[in-house]
């Protein structure tokens, strides 16, 4: 009891309200220690250029999780999921079982196994914003607020966004403060709230 006393006695010795300051979550964005070699990070953590892959400094905790990319300049790209585990160096990603991918072709691969595709006439083009969703189990795809309905699963573990590029490819990629579920009937949530 006396610990405790001296504890709290300690917490407002200073003076002050006894409140202890939180501390401040980093903001997401892409994570130059988990990066392939070539890769080129710039606008704040915000863009991929170069070639290879890169994870994002935050995993996917949440029950459910949603981030956006922007495809500024086409090329080779993907986008999923990845754990630490995943050679950031590899193009296309989703050889392994350590990423979850949708690569520029409109294909889903895991495991160099395609799980799904996007639907005929939904290739994503310069310009468009693609969200993906993640719960823990299933990787939903949506393009330009709409739900493409090929959904993907069978990566397990700690999973972050992954993103990779080559031959000119330029994503910008958007992520909440904290990643969160898309609200029904979302429109480009992310890009619409931030200008590039």
């Amino acid at each position: 009891m006396a610990a405790l006393f001296s504890c709290c006695a300690g917490c407002c010795a200073d003076g002050g309200s006894g409140h202890v300051a939180l501390k401040e979550m980093p903001s997401v964005q892409l994570d130059t220690h988990h990066m392939g070699t070539d890769v080129v990070i710039v606008k704040s953590g915000r863009r991929i250029c170069g070639t290879g892959g890169c994870l994002a400094n935050a995993p996917l905790h949440q029950n459910k999780s949603y981030f956006e990319v922007k495809i500024q300049s086409t090329g080779v790209w993907g986008v999923g999921v990845a754990t630490h585990k995943a050679n950031l160096n590899q193009i296309p990603m989703g050889m392994d079982i350590h990423s979850l991918v949708l690569r520029q072709d409109g294909t889903v691969y895991h495991s160099n196994e395609e799980k799904n595709r996007l639907p005929a006439n939904s290739i994503p083009q310069e310009g468009d914003v693609l969200g993906i969703s993640y719960d823990h189990v299933e990787l939903n795809l949506f393009l330009n607020g709409k739900n493409m309905n090929c959904p993907a699963s069978g990566i397990r573990g700690t999973v972050f966004p992954v993103f990779y590029v080559d031959d000119s490819a330029i994503l910008d990629c958007q992520f909440s403060d904290f990643y969160h579920t898309p609200p029904q009937g979302f429109q480009k949530i992310l890009f619409e709230q931030q200008i590039f």
